[in-house]
C-alpha cells in the first residue's frame, strides 16, 4: 500500500488559515509543510510553485465568499431584504471568511492583480445588494447609494473601534441595516 499524501485541498485551506492570521508574506511552503506534519515534497506534487498555491487560494476564498454565499442566499432567503442580511452575515462574520477577506484586503494593498481580484468579488458582493434593494427602491442613485452604505458598514465596522453606548455592536449594525433595508424598528426581517 502507497504512502497517503496530504490531499490538496488541506495545502490550500492550511494557507487560507495562515493568510488568515499572518498575511500572504506568511504562506511558506515549509511552514505549511511543517502545520500539516508533513515533508515539503508532497507540495510539489500539487503546485509549481508557491505563486501557484496563492493562486489557488485566492480562487478558492472567491468561490466560498462569492459564488458559494450567492448560491446559498438565492437558494434559502426568497425575500431580498433578508438575502442582503443573510450574505452579510454569512461573509462577514464568523471566523473562516471574515479573516480571510481582510487578509486578501491587505494584501490587494500591495498586489495589483489580487487588487483586482478583490473588486471582482466586491463587485459580485455589492451587485446582489444593488438586485435586492432594486426590488423596493424605484431611484437607481438611492440603490447605489444605500448599496456601498451596506457594504461600508459590513466590512468597516471590522476597524471600528468605538463605543455604542447602551447598545452591543450587533445591535447597531442590526438597525443600520433596517434603516438601508427600509424596516421599521423592530422588524421581524432576518
Amino acid at each position: 500500500m502507497g504512502a497517503l499524501r496530504t490531499p490538496r485541498e488541506k495545502w490550500v485551506e492550511e494557507g487560507l488559515r495562515v493568510l488568515a492570521a499572518g498575511g500572504a508574506e506568511a504562506v511558506r511552503v515549509e511552514a505549511l509543510a511543517k502545520r500539516l506534519g508533513v515533508t515539503k515534497g508532497g507540495f510539489y506534487g500539487y503546485f509549481a510553485d508557491r505563486d501557484a498555491l496563492l493562486g489557488e487560494m485566492l480562487d478558492t476564498w472567491e468561490r466560498e465568499a462569492t459564488d458559494d454565499v450567492i448560491e446559498r442566499v438565492e437558494r434559502e432567503y426568497p425575500d431580498p431584504r433578508e438575502r442582503v442580511r443573510a450574505a452579510g452575515r454569512l461573509t462577514f462574520s464568523g471566523d473562516w471568511l471574515r479573516p480571510i477577506d481582510l487578509a486578501v484586503r491587505d494584501w490587494a494593498r500591495r498586489d495589483d492583480a489580487v487588487a483586482a481580484r478583490l473588486r471582482r468579488v466586491d463587485n459580485k458582493r455589492i451587485q446582489l445588494a444593488r438586485d435586492a434593494i432594486g426590488t423596493f427602491c424605484d431611484d437607481p442613485d438611492e440603490v447605489e447609494a444605500r448599496s456601498l452604505l451596506a457594504f461600508c458598514a459590513a466590512i468597516g465596522s471590522q476597524f471600528l473601534a468605538a463605543d455604542h453606548p447602551g447598545r452591543s455592536r450587533a445591535e447597531v449594525l442590526a438597525r443600520a441595516t433596517d434603516l438601508l433595508l427600509k424596516l421599521p424598528p423592530g422588524s421581524t426581517a432576518v
